[in-house]
């Protein structure tokens, strides 16, 4: 598979006709159906957003229906453009599903009914949840499971998340007991809606989505009955495991019909898989909703002692061996950069958050921790809440949107020091890829507070690519070789130009940034004893501080 030079192509004379492999990548804020031609090239692509929904503080809830309905609108407009190029529904010989990992869905089998709204893999909700388990595990430790599963006992996976269902919604616990429902992740809701739902659809995922749960046993790939019964998770509701490249169904309905889906794979897995980095030593990070780094570890997993996830990396085919990897998992990054637009209202757009920071030269002293619902590695602290350290008189807008680049920079950073100590083989160069990577300002800065090399791909988004691979390598598929690809050629590298000093000094304030934002949630705050005398000093800091937050605020609402 040729890698180079992959571009959009629009027109029906740019492209001669031929084999197709499309690709769903439904993430956090949007899906999207792309498809590309046996070289590998892009023909189209569209994206449609959903929205999140924010019912309490810490959760984040989606309708599985608007996220199917989502991607079944991305499917028929593309299949409607590429029909007017000339290509025909048979053109279409696989599709690849991509997903955001963790959210989870519960639904009616003999209906297809959600009963309940999706819980977003960003939802904080858990966190009590999360505290009885431990407090049930013999060491009191969140590891306890590690060995089993790879991950720690956090709200963010999604036993958890279907542990709080059953214990919180009726209809839910019911149709469990009566053994009427059935769980899955965003790629098993839409593999068995698309291959026919009540009507014969398949209940799968992949080994990459399973090893997200808490619940699949990370060494054998399978369902592990022993981790079920620690949370009391009933197995008949769990979906078959599969690996990530073989055929599991074909779409029942639509523009589609009949067409194989080949591929699965979770997002920042598809990623890794994207970026080629199918060898051991090899990584990349991707900068999304969240920001995600994984490395890959070959063939054994290796679990981490400094906060970071063992992960299954791929699976490509059913007698393929199954590859690892470390995984550093970041939630806030590009939300931070919404949460300045939709929250504040200091920008118009995302993009516009680079042209705001481009106006001064540094954050002016000011550090924005965005951990809005907790922070994740190499942390995994849910009680931490977003802070921002260091506001004077002198903070404006663009200082606090400079600071909201460089909070995703360091965040990187963290993760990049525990992967390096874990692994022992520092990386040189960072592949970095996802929709923030189109920013330049970021890209610099990364490269600024790392101390290497951050090397950007022609085409950043290699999520939806990593899918239409595993679809194309799929047995009876075959459109695809892994023998015949190349590495894919970086248009742009970003080098360093900070001195270490520099670079070190920067990252210590962000660290003390950080410990300022422990302890804000689940548990009350500690009464503070004042020195008799001393008094006003404390008053005084306090409220020139509501003062310079509310003047802030209110001068950005008078200009808006």
């Amino acid at each position: 598979l040729t890698m180079m030079n992959r571009e959009r192509v629009s027109s029906v004379g740019a492209r001669g006709k031929g084999p197709l492999i499309g690709a769903v990548d439904e993430g956090t804020s949007s899906a999207r159906f792309t498809v590309y031609d046996e070289a590998g090239t892009l023909v189209f692509s569209h994206q449609v957003p959903v929205d999140c929904e924010y019912p309490q503080s810490g959760w984040v809830e989606q309708d599985p229906r608007k996220i199917l309905d989502a991607v079944r609108q991305c499917i028929a407009t593309v299949m409607q453009e590429c029909f007017k190029m000339g290509y025909q529904k048979n053109d279409l010989k696989a599709i690849g599903i991509t997903n955001q990992r963790e959210t989870t869905i519960v639904w009616d089998r003999a209906t297809g009914e959600p009963l309940s709204n999706a819980i977003v893999w960003l939802d904080s909700r858990t966190a009590g949840t999360v505290n009885r388990l431990i407090d049930k595990t013999p060491t009191n430790s969140k590891d306890f499971l590690q060995k089993l599963c790879g991950l720690p006992l956090n709200s963010y996976f999604s036993a958890v998340k279907l542990r709080w269902l059953l214990d919180n919604v009726d209809a839910i616990r019911e149709e469990s007991s009566a053994g009427r429902c059935l769980f899955g992740t965003v790629d098993t809701w839409l593999i068995w809606n698309l291959t026919g739902g009540p009507n014969g659809g398949v209940h799968v995922t992949d080994c990459t989505n399973a090893s997200r749960t808490m619940l699949m046993n990370i060494n054998t790939l399978k369902w592990d009955p022993e981790l079920c019964k620690f949370f009391s998770i009933p197995m008949n509701i769990l979906p078959d495991i599969r690996s990530s490249s073989e055929v599991y169904g074909v779409v029942r309905d639509g523009p589609a019909a009949g067409v194989p889906i080949a591929g699965c794979l979770g997002d920042q897995q598809s990623a890794l898989v994207g970026q080629l980095c199918l060898k051991r030593g090899e990584a990349k990070n991707t900068y999304g909703t969240g920001c995600f780094l994984l490395y890959n570890t070959g063939t054994k997993p290796v679990l981490s002692r400094h906060g970071l996830l063992t992960t299954v990396a791929f699976k490509l085919g059913p007698s393929e061996p199954c590859y690892y990897a470390l995984e550093g998992s970041v939630a806030i990054a590009g939300a931070a950069v919404q949460w300045l637009r939709d929250n504040l209202g200091i920008i118009k757009s995302s993009a516009d958050v680079e042209t705001l920071a481009t106006q001064v030269t540094d954050t002016n002293g000011v550090y924005f921790v965005p951990a809005f619902s907790g922070l994740l590695a190499p942390y995994w602290r849910t009680d931490a809440r977003g802070v921002l350290c260091g506001l004077s008189q002198a903070s404006n807008a663009k200082h606090i949107a400079r600071a909201t680049l460089e909070a995703v920079c360091y965040q990187t950073r963290e993760v990049l020091e525990a992967m390096n100590k874990d692994c022992g083989i520092p990386l040189s160069t960072l592949k970095v890829d996802g929709g923030m990577t189109c920013n330049n300002l970021l890209m610099q800065l990364q490269a600024d507070l790392l101390g290497m090399d951050v090397a950007r791909p022609k085409d950043a988004e290699t999520t939806s690519f990593g899918a239409a691979l595993a679809a194309g390598l799929a047995p009876g598929i075959d459109l695809y070789s892994v023998r015949t690809m190349q590495v894919q050629q970086n248009t742009m590298v970003f080098k360093p130009k900070i001195s270490v000093d520099e670079r070190d000094g920067r990252y210590e304030m962000w660290r003390k940034a950080v410990s300022r934002s422990f302890g804000w949630e689940g548990q009350p705050p500690k009464a503070t004893v004042v020195p008799r005398g001393n008094w006003r000093m404390p008053l005084l800091a306090a409220g020139l501080g509501t003062a310079v937050v509310c003047a802030f605020l209110w001068r950005q609402r008078r200009n808006s």
